[in-house]
């Protein structure tokens, strides 16, 4: 495997009875394809599981400093960072750390609600802490703490994006995979290197509405009738495809240059994609399952999905499932050529075209290697 620039990730998994990823309104996320509706799970709801679940193949495990997604980071570890240094009065604490919120995240910081949650690395919030200790030592009034941080942001241009000397996962290894942006550092944004299709049905939407009571219990005991409670909710069930693609020159890049690190980021991910279930009301519907299917692609083409297999809606079975995958990637191949190695597991013993078969160590490992052979070591 030399020189490789695409991995591509395609997977199947079933899940009975649960609610992975509600809208607004409490139901479950829907998709219009192939003139049916399918069960729908966002890529932001998958990305959130893979970066936060605690397991051996957790991100945090590869030993990096994760960031913090947040409205509040400036009240939240900020502040407590100017009083743990008593800097300054509280008023002068309370000035400077609204207007670095200003700063952040906009003229209309001052209400939380009207914020959006930025990422931040550790290294970054350490960063700004001390510069925000350094403007409330100094400062006379809770004005001059305002304005010196402003004329700080104004200065010092891109003063997230200066810790990038340091190495680019000062922003934390999140935006390294998954990007970022920044409103008020533009050169602090971050390009993702890691690209998420939003996963759905292979099959028309299988839902229905569960509706259930909660017992009183001392009203039971006492001999009334009725319930504690009349609620519902929606239930769905579906087999979904899912396509994940790495940029690995990109990869690369967003993790200092070091493509061991990268390959061992790559690992990592397909297993967390190969294991962690996103999902709602995990109390009530234990949504835990693992993909029956699933293959990787190390090349050097432009990314192509996979998920006109199921354009036409499948059967809500892992087998034919299988065979509309198999059939469309020999379409693919007798079209484009098969150009890219591969490897795939199958429970059910899928037959994929041009792929070999593993198990789950396998394919981290291919694409650890995939990873690795792109910088030529």
């Amino acid at each position: 495997m030399t020189d490789m620039r695409f991995l591509q990730i395609h997977w199947l998994t079933s899940y009975p009875a649960t609610l992975l990823n509600r809208d607004d309104s409490g139901l479950a996320k829907r998709l219009p394809f192939g003139g049916v509706v399918r069960t729908r799970v966002s890529s932001q709801c998958l990305k959130r599981h893979w970066r936060t679940v605690e397991d051996e193949w957790a991100l945090k495990n590869i030993g990096l400093e994760m960031a913090v997604r947040s409205r509040e980071t400036p009240e939240r570890r900020i502040l407590p960072a100017l009083e743990q240094a008593q800097a300054g009065s509280e008023d002068i604490r309370n000035a400077t750390v609204l207007a670095l919120a200003i700063q952040l995240y906009g003229d209309k910081a001052e209400d939380k609600s009207k914020r959006q949650a930025l990422l931040l690395g550790e290294p970054e919030i350490a960063y700004l802490a001390g510069k925000s200790i350094e403007i409330a030592k100094t400062a006379t009034d809770a004005k001059g703490a305002a304005e010196a941080m402003k004329k700080l942001f104004k200065e010092e241009k891109g003063n997230l994006a200066a810790l990038r000397k340091n190495g680019v996962l000062e922003a934390g290894l999140e935006a390294a995979l998954f990007g970022r942006m920044v409103t008020s550092d533009p050169e602090a944004n971050t390009d993702a290197a890691i690209h998420v299709a939003h996963a759905f049905t292979v099959h028309e939407e299988a839902s229905e509405s569960d509706y259930f009571t909660v017992v009183d219990d001392l009203a039971q005991e006492a001999g009334e009738t009725g319930a504690g409670g009349i609620f519902d909710t929606e239930l769905t069930a579906g087999l979904f495809y899912g396509y994940v693609v790495v940029d690995i020159p990109a990869l690369i890049a967003n993790v200092g240059g070091d493509a061991a690190l990268a390959g061992r980021i790559c690992e990592h991910l397909i297993h967390l994609i190969a294991t962690v279930s996103p999902g709602a009301k995990k109390g009530s519907t234990a949504p835990y399952a693992v993909a029956q299917t699933m293959l990787v692609e190390a090349g050097r083409r432009q990314p192509r999905t996979l998920a006109d297999a199921f354009r036409a809606p499948s059967e809500a079975l892992i087998a034919d499932a299988d065979r509309a995958l198999a059939e469309h990637l020999r379409k693919i191949d007798a079209a484009y050529g098969a150009k890219e190695e591969r490897r795939f597991l199958s429970i059910e013993g899928a037959d994929l075209s041009g792929a070999t078969r593993t198990d789950l160590d396998g394919l981290g490992v291919f694409a650890r290697d995939a990873a690795v052979a792109k910088s030529g070591s």
